[in-house]
């Protein structure tokens, strides 16, 4: 298949491009500068320079594709981009994969597909577009709802191992309020892995939730920084001070305890986790320090 895939040169698709190339699918990426472009043209896709909300541009994209993975979503683009996508797809029963956010499920000790909605307002606006998809009619609509994606040494992973530390070598790094929420993680080359599988073989009308079962705490995590980094522990900051630092909405996402295993995409589409989990990658792997590394 030829796939047109946005955010091709992001976190999340420098891992997804490369995937469906390997799967032997063709990619036309849809890119904002010629920069982006070279990027995607060197990794062996056709890049296309363009605005996502350019509603003409992407339907007929979309129609020429044999498919669609949407990864540049944003409560400025998916109002126009969603809408388009299904207009060039309309009653042709091609696959088109959005991605949503496991923050959109709030607190939550057991997060499933079918768990109650409790966003954040940093994530509120996604619900009204990922309802466009998966109830698209003629349009095999999928969404895959990473949680806390880390790896390569990128990723929401760096608020923690960059977390500002008090004065002297050893000073202590700070937690995310007092660190004990819990945070869904999955390493970036797994979730590629389950975008591919959802465009090949996802239901219509189905969410999948990209978490490894791996569910460390944020103190957990911090500790392991600290260790790695040589800074005398960690300490805990008040949810006021971690709006302050991070700015409330920010703060009141990476605060959720948030727990998941992606039971339904190991069930149903026989996904495999098997990166490397994030404490390990902490303490000594793509986000240690040199010395740490061993």
């Amino acid at each position: 298949m030829t796939i047109l895939l946005t955010g091709a040169t992001g976190y999340i698709g420098s891992s997804v491009l490369p995937r469906l190339l390997e799967e032997g699918h063709g990619v036309t990426a849809l890119v904002r500068d010629e920069a982006k472009a070279e990027a995607v043209r060197a990794a062996g896709g056709t890049a296309v320079v363009g605005d996502a909300t350019d509603a003409e541009l992407v339907t007929r994209l979309a129609r020429e594709s044999d498919g669609v993975i949407h990864l540049a979503s944003g409560s400025d683009v998916d109002p126009v981009f969603i809408p388009a996508v299904l207009d060039g797809l309309a009653g042709s029963g091609k696959p088109f994969v959005h991605t949503g956010g496991v923050w959109s499920y709030g607190s939550n000790d057991d997060i499933a597909e079918d768990s109650p909605v409790a966003a954040p307002a940093l994530t509120a606006w996604r619900a009204a577009t990922e309802a466009l998809v998966l109830g698209a009619d003629g349009v095999r609509g999928t969404v895959v709802v990473p949680s806390i994606v880390y790896g390569h040494g990128k990723g929401l992973a760096r608020v923690v191992v960059d977390a500002p530390r008090g004065e002297g070598d050893d000073a202590p790094l700070r937690l995310i309020g007092d660190g004990s929420q819990h945070w869904a993680t999955v390493h970036v080359d797994d979730l590629a892995a389950l975008y591919v599988l959802a465009l090949e073989h996802g239901t219509a009308g189905s969410v999948y939730i990209g978490a490894s079962g791996a569910n460390p705490t944020v103190r957990e995590l911090g500790e392991l920084a600290a260790a790695a980094a040589g800074a005398s522990g960690v300490e805990a900051e008040t949810v006021a001070q971690a709006e302050e630092r991070l700015g409330a909405a920010f703060a009141e996402a990476l605060l959720l305890d948030q727990q998941a295993r992606g039971t339904k995409a190991r069930i149903e589409l026989g996904w495999e986790p098997n990166g490397p989990a994030l404490v390990d990658e902490i303490a000594t792997g793509s986000y240690a320090p040199e010395f740490a590394r061993g």
